[in-house]
């Protein structure tokens, strides 16, 4: 399939042929959700770490007599269901979250996403995206000569203006080829991807 790019002075150019493979597929919902749940299990850090009946400092005595009484039985004060009792299913620093995913799924879910964005209209392919200077100005301006605002830009090498003059901006990511992510790739209203960058992302992704 074609594209239409934007060329050096910020116009619209000739087309662009990229794979079908990346950027026509059909939308498949049940494999978007299943690669968007993976990548944030497996962000997930273990960092918490709650007592169970085992580990609450409680005496283990009986709190009194199983009958007789007109309570409740009553085994010890570390119960669950008792104030200062211990935790039914205790977080633990050593638990693991991953969710396994086989890189082909993986692939073609990236693949799905940014077919839907080329769909959507949210994916722009542009020549080169550089900076001369670290200045956020500089950056700024160069996205709103493109009428663009909320945006995540893939290109295949950041270097040091493109990171400085982009960073204090809150709305805009700089993002090399091989750092894409589904989560990032659905959160942003548009996509800039560079001609270098694509190239790089079809080797990548076939």
């Amino acid at each position: 399939m074609e594209l239409k790019f934007i060329g050096e002075k910020n116009q619209i150019t000739e087309n662009i042929t990229v794979s079908d493979e990346l950027f026509n597929r059909d939308y498949n919902e049940a494999l978007v959700h299943q690669v968007i749940t993976s990548y944030l299990s497996n962000a997930r850090g273990a960092t918490r770490a709650q007592k169970g009946r085992a580990d609450v400092a409680k005496s283990t005595r009986k709190p009194w007599r199983q009958k007789g009484t007109g309570r409740a039985r009553a085994g010890m004060a570390s119960s669950p269901i008792w104030r200062g009792g211990g935790k039914i299913f205790p977080n633990s620093p050593d638990e693991n979250y991953r969710k396994k995913l086989n890189k082909k799924m993986y692939r073609t879910g990236i693949s799905v996403i940014l077919s839907q964005l080329v769909r959507d209209e949210r994916l722009i392919i542009i020549n080169d995206f550089n900076v001369d200077t670290h200045k956020t100005k500089a950056f700024r301006e160069k996205l709103i000569a493109l009428g663009l605002d909320e945006v995540m830009l893939i290109t295949n090498n950041v270097d040091e203006n493109l990171y400085l003059s982009s960073r204090n901006m809150p709305h805009v990511s700089v993002v090399e080829v091989k750092n894409i992510d589904p989560v990032s790739l659905l959160k942003f209203e548009k996509i800039l991807l560079t001609t270098e960058g694509l190239k790089n992302l079809e080797e990548l992704l076939s």
